[in-house]
């Protein structure tokens, strides 16, 4: 389908529940703030009891917040944002390689405040279940962009009940190798926080230049993750149910796996590269590995799999941990 052709679907389908941000004034030229243009958008895709906000091709500065959805009952519902390309991620372990400003871009250059794309904690009592929004947050085909030690996280949906990411690239704005040490604790993806509903579907997402690639919080399922030059990669928090995932890729993270909070999880391929000889310099040095897994307070119960190889030397045997004395670890081949 031709952009015209895609376009042309979106909007006569609003009735159907697709809302398209260039309706409500908002322009993908890497000038306009349209954060006002999102939220009008959002508020209509919230009064027609959910639906699908869509994002043509642009780079759209501005931040995105996802209307608190409460009572009355029914108020439990679906938005969806979602670009009209995949995102290209960019990351590596050498080199300098600029990012592309092609596809759905949005950034938010804010040194403080909520993400790029955020849920507010409903503090009223119409909430529905405890200060969580009744929604399911739905982000698909999604490039989200802040800068180099940035001040605000990515995406922090916390305050959500559930979501699902699909084909999302979440950066700093810079080729990760180049990516400065992240100084302000902010993340590239907050999961929803333990809820009476909490539920986290993660497919082909990528985070690089964060101190925390991914805040996983309970009943997460993850698959195709890759996590680049973030100072924890996935970092688990206090969660009563167990979260799982397939492969995660982590390259030149401080720490790939951090602990937290006393969690569960498996991961099936832990695929690490560690920075080999002559690949740091004095400003990205923080991007040697400390530890491959620390969790100093023994909180974690998993079991990894796991494989490690060092740049311009090839796969090694060398895996360190810190704590960790109930997380069982495996070498991919090695004796169970």
């Amino acid at each position: 389908m031709t952009v015209c052709g895609w376009l042309m679907a979106a909007a006569a389908s609003v009735q159907g529940g697709v809302f398209n941000v260039r309706d409500y004034g908002a322009m993908g030229d890497d000038k306009t703030d349209n954060t006002a243009p999102f939220s009008k958008c959002l508020d209509a895709v919230v009064a027609a009891g959910g639906g699908q906000m869509v994002l043509p091709n642009g780079i759209y500065r501005g931040r995105i917040i996802i209307p608190p959805v409460s009572k009355p009952i029914p108020s439990w519902i679906t938005v969806e944002i979602t670009g009209e390309g995949e995102p290209a991620p960019v990351f590596g372990t050498i080199g300098n390689f600029p990012l592309q400003d092609k596809g759905v871009i949005v950034k938010c250059l804010a040194e403080s405040g909520n993400a790029v794309i955020s849920v507010p904690k409903l503090t009223h009592k119409d909430a529905l279940y405890g200060n969580f929004s009744a929604v399911n947050v739905v982000i698909r085909k999604l490039e989200v962009r802040t800068y180099d030690n940035p001040g605000i996280s990515g995406i922090d949906l916390q305050w959500a009940m559930q979501c699902r990411l699909e084909h999302v690239f979440i950066n700093t704005g810079v080729y990760s190798v180049q990516a400065s040490q992240p100084t302000h604790g902010t993340s590239g993806l907050l999961t929803p926080a333990c809820n009476n509903a909490a539920l986290t579907v993660l497919r082909n997402v990528v985070v690089t230049g964060y101190h925390t690639g991914i805040l996983v919080n309970e009943h997460t399922d993850g698959d195709n993750i890759n996590l680049a030059c973030n100072f924890n990669g996935l970092e688990f928090v206090f969660a009563h149910h167990a979260s799982r995932f397939g492969r995660v890729g982590a390259q030149r993270c401080t720490h790939a796996i951090a602990v937290t909070g006393r969690h569960g999880f498996s991961i099936e391929q832990l695929d690490i590269e560690i920075a080999g000889p002559g690949q740091t310099n004095r400003n990205n040095e923080w991007q040697a590995t400390a530890y491959n897994i620390t969790d100093p307070r023994n909180l974690g119960t998993a079991d990894i799999n796991y494989w490690v190889v060092a740049g311009n030397v090839g796969a090694t045997d060398k895996f360190t941990i810190n704590g960790g004395a109930t997380i069982r670890a495996r070498r991919i081949g090695s004796t169970p």
